[in-house]
Order: structure tokens, then sequence, then C-alpha cells
């Protein structure tokens, strides 16, 4: 029995909508984003409850769903709590690969509901569903195998591979428009396996610092998915949802694409020609200029302005509140320490934001790349800690680079670089950086957090 009227539930379908609205708004400002979240997970629970409260369950339905609920939050909530900040990316692509794949299912089921009684609209969105679902649940699992280190982060280019893409892609149109034509489940389910190939030869010749972005391209697909069941169903909130997540992956991915400097189809397709940003991981054996934490301590509190850039390795040695207490402890002697921020750097955007406000890093004191870049020159220092890439001159320098383009914080136009490194092993893109061997540089090994522990000591002693 339902226990909520048509209307009353298309309202409260209405203030889920808004929720979701106001999560994207409040998502878009780090200041913001934790109330954004918690808006967002509050629109997704009122929808729930509304879509269970509205909705007239026949025989054993309604406990399958509850008990479907339950084991979703046993699993969903211990392991988002228990997370490392290093993998959010893969709980991101797996959480979208489950949001595409569920769309699919969808699709199949409203098939084999209609038997093929249904307009030719419904059956064209939910064609459209089950190959862009099935595709996005393919493509996410590999890429967090790929990010997980159960396969090779490296482009894996197959024979005749273009031939074998585009003969994929043609079965795969024609199958949908057979499926939409039909309405038939069993076509169905062969442009679910269509789908489900596409995406795994979409994302196998895609690596290095390209996989991030293939999951946001992902997760655009999969808000198609939910939009296009959302036509089919017909149901208003998922055609919202989906159509914000979709135009907002969208946007997120332009955006990462442009900040590496690259096309979406070259980071799609790149691979096939030799473009894709995944390089040696062979360390270099060349001389560098070593530092001891008491050189690195000396520099930083002599110095009128100083940048720090971290990247991934900072969040592989959750050394975040080491850093940001090296930094306060900067700005309490006088210096005007700062973070330069690339879009880019670590596994996901905002990666960085989201790892230093955890340490409670004040906004303002984030910096995005343009705007460091304009005070460089006048900067004295600039520590480099667990990143590479993202301050490679070779983007700007080297046309034969895969990073060639992509727009770096420009530390060498800074007086004086310390890198903190575990080793002398090239960044994602697996190139070496030039920068490690300029007179300017010094190197201080470790790990990161020990090492920043060790300079904080040092500096405290100057």
């Amino acid at each position: 029995m339902k226990l909520l009227s048509y209307d009353v539930a298309a309202l409260l379908y209405l203030v889920a909508a808004v929720c979701f609205i106001l999560a994207l708004k409040g998502l878009s400002s780090p200041r913001h984003a934790r109330r954004g979240n918690l808006i967002g997970a509050s629109g997704g629970a009122l929808a729930v409850v509304t879509a269970l409260l509205s909705t007239d369950f026949h025989g054993a339905n309604l406990p399958v769903v509850l008990v479907a609920i339950v084991l979703g939050c046993i699993i969903a909530v211990p392991w988002a709590r228990m997370v490392k900040m290093t993998d959010l990316p893969q709980l991101v692509a797996i959480f979208n690969g489950v949001g595409g794949g569920a769309a699919a299912v969808v699709g199949i089921m409203e098939l084999t509901e209609w038997g093929g009684a249904t307009s030719l609209f419904a059956t064209s969105a939910t064609a459209f569903a089950i190959l862009i679902g099935s595709l996005s649940f393919a493509g996410s699992m590999l890429t967090f195998a790929k990010l997980q280190g159960i396969m090779t982060g490296r482009p894996i280019v197959l024979p005749y591979a273009a031939i074998i893409m585009l003969g994929t892609m043609a079965i795969s149109a024609a199958l949908a428009v057979v499926t939409a034509m039909t309405g038939n489940v069993w076509w169905g389910l062969g442009l679910l396996l269509a789908g489900l190939a596409s995406g795994v030869l979409t994302v196998l010749p895609v690596g290095g610092a390209d996989v991030p972005i293939v999951i946001s391209l992902l997760n655009a697909f999969t808000g198609l998915a939910v939009a296009a069941s959302g036509f089919a169903m017909p149901n208003t909130l998922m055609l919202v949802a989906g159509t914000l997540v979709g135009a907002s992956g969208s946007i997120l991915t332009i955006a990462m694409a442009n900040a590496m400097g690259r096309s979406v189809l070259g980071i799609l397709f790149g691979a096939l020609k030799g473009g894709s940003t995944a390089g040696s991981t062979q360390a270099s054996d060349r001389p560098v200029r070593r530092a001891q934490p008491d050189d690195v301590a000396i520099a930083l509190a002599y110095a009128s302005r100083v940048v720090v850039v971290p990247g991934y390795g900072l969040a592989v040695a959750q050394a975040q509140h080491t850093c940001a207490e090296l930094v306060t402890a900067l700005r309490e002697r006088g210096v005007d320490a700062v973070y330069g921020i690339h879009p880019v750097a670590g596994r996901m955007p905002g990666h960085m934001n989201v790892l230093l406000a955890e340490a409670n890093v004040p906004y303002e004191l984030l910096i995005e790349a343009d705007d460091i870049n304009a005070a460089m020159p006048s900067t004295d220092v600039v520590l480099v800690v667990g990143a590479n890439d993202v301050v490679n001159p070779a983007a700007r320098t080297d046309p034969s680079a895969p990073i060639y383009g992509m727009p770096i914080i420009n530390a060498d136009h800074a007086g004086q670089v310390f890198f903190l490194k575990r080793s002398m092993r090239p960044g994602f893109a697996g190139i070496e950086n030039e920068l490690l061997f300029s007179d300017k540089t010094q190197l201080l090994f470790g790990d990161a957090k020990e090492s920043l522990g060790a300079v904080v000591a040092a500096l405290k002693e100057v």
C-alpha cells in the first residue's frame, strides 16, 4: 500500500532535486564542500525514503528491497570510513561503476517487463542506458584495478587495437538500434555484453596520469545512463540527478584535460599512437645535490616568502598534519608561507585541497597554480613535497615529453628549490624532471612525514 500520494511524492522529489543542485554549488568551493556533501546526502536519503513510501510493493518485493538497502549500508559505510585518502580515487571508481551497472540492470529489467509493448522513445532511452551504463561499469572496474595495482597502470595496447575498437563500437551501435526498434530483452543482453567490451577496450590503452581523468569521464557516462533511465521509466528525479552528474562530470573532465594541456580524445586514444602520459618507472642514477633537515630548516627560516607544493607523496605518507605544522611555524616567524595547489596534483581533482583541509589548513593559504606562478620570481624557497610532474619544466620546454603543454607550477623560477622525495623514480608521467638536477635544487630523501618532522624539529633550533 502506498503511504504517500503521487502529488506529495512529486513534491518531495523536487526537494531532493533542489538538494542535489545545492550540493553541487557547495562542492564548487573547498570552504563549503562539507556542507554541500551533507546536503547532497540528505537529498539522496529523502529520495530513497520517498520511493519506498510512494511505491505499491507486491508480494516479497518489499523485504527484498529492504534487505538490499541494509546490505548496501553494511558494505558501504565501513568501507567509506576506513578508506585511506590515497585510495579515494579507487573508491570513486567503484561507486561510479556500481551506478553505471545499476542503470544497465534497470534497463534490462524494463525490457523484460515491457515485453516489446512500449514506445520507441522508451526503448531508445533504455538501449542508451544499457550501453552507456555497462560501458561505465566495465571501464570503472578496470580503472579501479589500474589504480589499486591489481593490474599494470601503464597503457595496454592490443594488436590491431584501433580496428577492434571501431568494430566493437559499430556492433554496439547496431545492437542499440535493434534493441530500440524491437524492445527485445535478448537483444538488450547482447547490447549489455557489447557495452562491457567497449568499456574494457576504452580504458585498456589509458595509463599514467590519464587514469583519474577517465574516472571523471566515466562518471559523466554514468550520469547520462541514469538520466536515460529517468526518461524511460519515467522518473523525474532520476532524470534531474543523472543530468546533473552527466553535466558536472563532463565539465570536470574537460577542466582536468585542459589542466594537463591535453584533449579528451588524446587521453582516450593517445596510447594508440604513443601519446600516453605513462612512461618509464626506472630510477635515475644521475648525481643530485642532497640536503639534510638542518639545511632545509635554515633556508626556510631566513626566507621572506616560501611556497609549499604538495603532491601524491604527501598523501601516501599521510604527512598533511606535519606539513601544516611546518607552515604554521614559518608563519609565526613572520615568513609568508603558502601552498601552491596544482589542479591535477594527486590522483583526483581537489585531492590536495581535501588532504590539507583534513589538517585544518586555512583556505586562504591554498593558492591556485596561475596565481602562485605570478609570485614565483619573488619567492625565495619552494618546498616540493611528494610532487614531480606538476613542477616539471619539460611541460614547457620539451615537445617530445608526454606532459608537454600541461600548465605547471613554475618552481624553477624561484630562488631555491627543495624536493622531498622517497627515491629518484620519476613521477606518474614516467619522465625525468630536469629541475632535480638544477644548481638551485637540493633533495631531501625519505618518507615525507618523517622528513617534514625532522625539518620542523630543526626549525625550532634555528
